[in-house]
């Protein structure tokens, strides 16, 4: 498995915080289920304030940003979700040109062994 992290903001907005938490309490069946056919294996996503953090595993070899194209593309119903979640999402400040969901860079690991310095 690889493992990616994720950041981005939610609009300085307390509604659309409101809103983001509301429909991840009830994510569309549609949405998990495409989620699991393009490869995601386990997917956290965690806010503070306005920040939000994805910690997403994906099947060994697959490429990030290809399963979440074919997630996106997989249908009409994916595509209104994915939709509504960036109405209540900006890039955060850091991100690349382009870039929504901004690739985190990994720096440090701890296993059941020794620690890992990432990089």
């Amino acid at each position: 498995m690889n493992r990616h992290v994720l950041t981005v903001n939610l609009r300085n907005d307390p509604a659309a915080i409101a809103a983001y938490r509301d429909h991840h309490r009830r994510v569309w069946p549609e949405v998990v289920a495409s989620l699991r056919r393009a490869g995601v294996r386990r997917m956290d996503i965690h806010l503070l304030g306005r920040t939000a953090v994805m910690v997403v595993d994906l099947a060994d070899g697959l490429d990030l940003a290809r399963v979440f194209a074919n997630h996106q593309a997989s249908s009409a119903r994916v595509a209104e979700w994915e939709r509504l979640m960036k109405s209540l999402q900006e890039p955060p400040a850091d991100a690349r040109p382009g870039e929504w969901w901004a690739r985190m860079e990994p720096v440090f690991h701890l296993t059941e062994e020794e620690p890992v310095v990432a990089g």
